[in-house]
């Protein structure tokens, strides 16, 4: 009759939830890192691409040739003029190179119009967090070359 009693079943599943717990919490801290680190990743590369696109659009309105050393300043840090933070983490003047960062280029067969491209190149973006309970979440991660391209004036 006692081993139908609904108290000693509870009595022996007391505790249970907190095993659980202590179980599942690695797990879950563990897709939390990998979320944010992806998300980091993500707005690293966005922001890299916006800076480009903002370069070219830059170099777009200004004879070719001209301007290019504001043009990295402005991939780099943001602006026209060299500052001491960048935009991103581990973003430096040398990956804009400034013999190939900006190149100019005649393109089409009639009209012939003028086109400037812009680079970055070598950036690596490296994570906050590169390990959790013994998993390795990944190391330093290579961006490819991030280009814009657009019409110069001729």
């Amino acid at each position: 009759m006692h081993s139908n009693c609904p108290h000693r079943t509870r009595k022996q599943q007391h505790g249970a939830a907190l095993i659980e717990l202590a179980l599942i919490i690695p797990l879950l801290l563990l897709l939390t890192f990998i979320t944010t680190e992806f998300g980091r990743a993500m707005y690293e590369y966005h922001a890299l691409v916006k800076s480009v696109r903002d370069a070219a659009r830059y170099l777009s309105v200004h004879p070719p040739g001209t301007h290019v050393e504001q043009a990295r300043n402005l991939m780099v840090y943001g602006n026209l003029t060299a500052g001491d933070k960048p935009l991103v983490s581990n973003l430096t003047l040398a990956n804009v190179p400034a013999d190939t960062c900006c190149t100019w280029q005649p393109t089409g067969t009639a009209p012939i119009f003028q086109t400037v491209t812009v680079r970055i190149t070598g950036y690596t973006f490296e994570p906050m967090v590169s390990g959790a309970f013994g998993v390795s979440l990944g190391g330093i991660l290579s961006f490819p070359p991030i280009t814009a391209t657009m019409r110069a004036p001729t």
